[in-house]
């Protein structure tokens, strides 16, 4: 298949996705949305190994303030972008699937970044990775973000880094979980990785992936909160100005 924000391989039996929107940061759109979960619909079959990837200079930026303003500008002309339903679902599905997804981060990783951190079965990096939570600057909240982040690296962790908004480099995201192993250069570490992960059937890795699902519910039984707040927060009109003011200006929240 064609797709217009990632780029898709597959090799043997794992795929390669690539975040594939340079020109926005990688940052996350409805078809960028909707394309992963194309991907992952293809894998259930064909694939027991997903590894999601940026450029090396930024893994995925979160929520696309470019498309945020241009909708508020020009609401008529802009594209549905939907509500945050599919964006959680996306991650519960990474999560759950009946295959092993890897995140490979180099680069800078922001807001909903993080929750594609949070979601993999397995994150590794280099040493370039930086990760953040902006939300709060903008009088966002991480909602989707957290339960994903939360059930990886425990919630003060998590809430230290909502509060605090700055981002914190690769030894600090190992030493706290949030990544698994990382190198300076990481592509001789993702290849030892999938050398050993491509050896598990896939029977076996759905009837893992659906007991993990069973003795640690907390994702789905937070899936409506995470929703709900995520759309109060987006849809709050002082918030969006906010958002159109940066992405016009490049004046925070706070700046006169």
């Amino acid at each position: 298949m064609n797709y217009e924000t990632l780029q898709v391989r597959l090799q043997d039996s794992i795929c390669f996705v690539q975040f594939d929107r340079p020109q926005a940061n990688n940052t996350i759109n409805q078809r960028l949305v909707e394309e992963c979960h194309q991907v992952l619909d293809a894998c259930e079959n064909s694939a027991t190994v997903i590894v999601f990837s940026g450029n090396a200079e930024v893994f995925c930026f979160g929520a696309d303030f470019q498309g945020i303003r241009d909708r508020s500008v020009n609401p008529a002309g802009a594209a549905d972008e939907g509500g945050p339903d599919r964006l959680y679902d996306l991650w519960l599905r990474m999560a759950n699937g009946p295959f092993v997804t890897v995140a490979h981060v180099r680069g800078k990783v922001n807001a909903g970044g993080v929750g594609f951190v949070a979601a993999a079965d397995i994150a590794l990096a280099d040493e370039s990775a930086k990760f953040s939570l902006s939300e709060l600057l903008f009088g966002m909240i991480p909602a989707c973000v957290l339960p994903f982040l939360v059930r990886r690296i425990g919630f003060q962790r998590a809430h230290y880094l909502t509060l605090m908004t700055q981002p914190i480099g690769v030894e600090q995201a190992h030493a706290w979980g949030l990544v698994d192993a990382w190198e300076a250069q990481s592509e001789t570490l993702l290849r030892k990785h999938l050398l050993r992960l491509r050896r598990l059937s896939a029977t076996a890795l759905g009837r893992y992936k659906r007991y993990v699902n069973e003795i640690v519910p907390a994702l789905h039984s937070c899936r409506q909160a995470a929703l709900s707040t995520n759309t109060e927060v987006f849809s709050d009109p002082r918030n969006i100005q906010d958002i159109v003011r940066y992405v016009e200006t490049g004046a925070f929240p706070w700046e006169a």
